[in-house]
């Protein structure tokens, strides 16, 4: 890994001034702060305990534990990659930015262009989803506390609505405190898997032998065979880890965003897959009847586990409180990183009525509007759950083969171009001018950008710069990396393979659950996300084209931009 040097360093503003942008949202995030982001953005303990059911189902015990370990370390390999692109460029943009960065000239604008709508959809329907469980884990309660009460769908998505207001108030009121605010559930992470691992392991009556968890595989979507059943219910143990990039997307709002991001992801890589492996190995001993903790009315089998270990509806209710908490402030980061994905595709006039979700409020630094157009979408597709809870488990699939969609393309691009050896070493000089034989742009150790913005602007225009000079501009890139990279055969190794993992991911997303396979168990992820790229492609070239050229030069940094040569 590179380390920087001192004479390397460059201010953040400067940074992104050389990615064309300036800098109009606020830096409130430190390297604690933004670690404590990356690592609630994963929940990994939470989620094993929302979602252990879909391995169990499909491979058992055995199968949700091997799964598990495989998982974390695959998924370490692809965040590795993504990483290293964050490093290379930070931006607020991420896939869709680095996908105009590496592609071959004919083919960045339209592939840019439907990776940013993909990148989009997948991170609104994140909102969607981690808003959902936060609402249903409510009614769960309700239910566990009122045994007579019959949950109806209509009023879980009520209870959604009044979580997606919560974060809409913490990201639009009081985003000043959202940095402390992470702090602070970090601490309540790990606190809290302490308590609930804990009171688990010294509370339940019985716990299961080490063969029933170690060595016990099942197979109840009746597929022909075993590794079949493991290979579908593998998908339970990645959606654990889908969304680790949140913090990518902050990185026009981090101090030292080349170093801070790859150490955030990595970092909450490590901790969530140690504390979420250890809860998966306690639910398992704890998990006494299957069936019968399967087939609970509650919602949440985890919520039954809670209150047969315990055997009181008080404590499980307490122990319930907690990973609602911790899951309702998961959404509350998912709505931040949501809102800048998506304004910054609005930035770059990826988007329908891009200057009005574009727009940066003068007073808080935040993009209100973006805000609350994914939010406002999010609780629209809430709307599906009323209808059938069986069909937003399609929405919910976008999380999976919509993001490993988005982060497959840069990989594949970064490494085609490593093993081509077209990615410059860390503190390379620019390229010079055949003309003057001197440097694009000033050598790094000297950069100063006095006509720097000093105060938030709007979307900026494109000026009367016209479209192949800005191509010009955005394309003629020479690829350095940034301080943090994995270095030669090592970093192409583990780019090939986080490549060849995320393809083997999208692969069985996309498979249904069980045989024999129907209309209500039928998993449409393939249409949903096939359709987002389709129909997506289909719009650029009947109107996108027309006003998606790229990331856009912002006006204030055109020059400094030129004179480099390079984003």
């Amino acid at each position: 890994m590179a380390s920087p040097p001192t004479s390397l360093k460059t201010t953040d503003s400067a940074t992104l001034a050389l990615l064309g942008k300036t800098q109009v949202l606020k830096r409130r995030f430190s390297f604690i702060s933004l670690f404590g982001f990356a690592v609630c953005e994963l929940i990994t303990w939470e989620t094993v305990l929302a979602l252990f059911a879909q391995a169990f189902d499909n491979g058992g015990p055995a199968g949700a534990m091997y799964g598990f370990i495989i998982a974390w370390f695959s998924t370490m390999s692809v965040y590795t990659v993504i990483s290293e692109l964050a490093s290379l460029a930070p931006i607020a943009g991420g896939q869709y930015y680095w996908v105009y960065m590496l592609a071959p000239p004919r083919y960045k604008t339209v592939c840019s262009y439907v990776i940013g709508w993909l990148t989009s959809l997948a991170w609104i329907a994140t909102v969607a989803t981690e808003t959902l469980f936060a609402g249903t884990m409510i009614q769960g309660v309700i239910v566990l506390d009122n045994p007579s009460y019959s949950g109806k769908p209509w009023q879980g998505t009520l209870l959604t609505w009044a979580v997606i207001l919560g974060c809409i108030f913490v990201n639009v009121v009081i985003p000043q405190w959202l940095p402390k605010f992470e702090v602070f559930i970090l601490v309540f992470h790990i606190a809290g898997f302490i308590a609930i691992l804990t009171t688990l392991l010294v509370m339940t009556p019985t716990l299961g032998s080490n063969a029933s968890v170690w060595l016990t595989s099942f197979n109840t979507g009746g597929w022909p065979t075993q590794g079949l059943s493991y290979c579908v219910g593998f998908l339970g143990n990645v959606a654990t880890f889908v969304g680790a990039d949140a913090s990518v997307h902050l990185a026009e709002e981090v101090s030292n965003a080349a170093l801070n991001i790859p150490r955030a992801i990595l970092g909450a890589m490590l901790i969530n897959g140690a504390v979420g492996f250890a809860m998966m190995v306690t639910i398992l001993y704890c998990l006494g009847d299957a069936e019968a903790v399967l087939a609970t009315k509650i919602g949440f089998p985890y919520i039954q586990i809670f209150y047969n270990s315990v055997g009181n509806i008080a404590g499980a209710t307490v122990m319930t409180a907690v990973v609602l908490a911790l899951t309702w402030s998961c959404a509350i980061g998912i709505t931040t990183t949501a809102s800048r994905m998506t304004w910054s595709f609005a930035r770059d006039k990826g988007l329908p009525f891009s200057s009005f979700i574009g727009r940066v409020n003068n007073r808080t630094q935040v993009p209100t509007n973006a805000v609350l157009v994914v939010t406002g979408l999010a609780a629209l597709l809430t709307l599906i759950y009323i209808g059938s809870p069986v069909a937003f488990n399609d929405v919910i699939s976008l999380t999976i083969t919509g993001f490993y969609g988005s982060y497959l393309l840069p990989c594949a691009f970064l490494l085609y171009r490593r093993i081509k050896g077209q990615v410059q070493p860390y503190g390379t000089d620019p390229p010079l001018s055949s003309a003057t034989n001197e440097p694009n742009f000033p050598p790094r150790e000297e950069q100063q950008f006095p006509n720097l913005p000093t105060k938030p602007t709007h979307l900026s225009p494109q000026s009367n710069t016209t479209e192949e000079e800005e191509k010009s501009i955005l394309a003629s890139v020479p690829l350095i990396w940034g301080p943090w990279h994995l270095p030669g055969l090592l970093g192409i190794v583990n780019n090939a393979y986080a490549c060849a993992y995320m393809i083997f991911v999208i692969f069985w997303s996309v498979w249904p659950p069980a045989t024999p396979v129907t209309a209500a168990t039928m998993n449409y992820s393939v249409v949903v996300t096939g359709g987002v790229m389709i129909l997506s492609t289909i719009w650029y070239f009947l109107r996108g084209r027309r006003e998606y050229k790229g990331p856009v030069v912002d006006v204030e940094v055109r020059g400094i931009v030129g004179r480099r040569g390079s984003l």
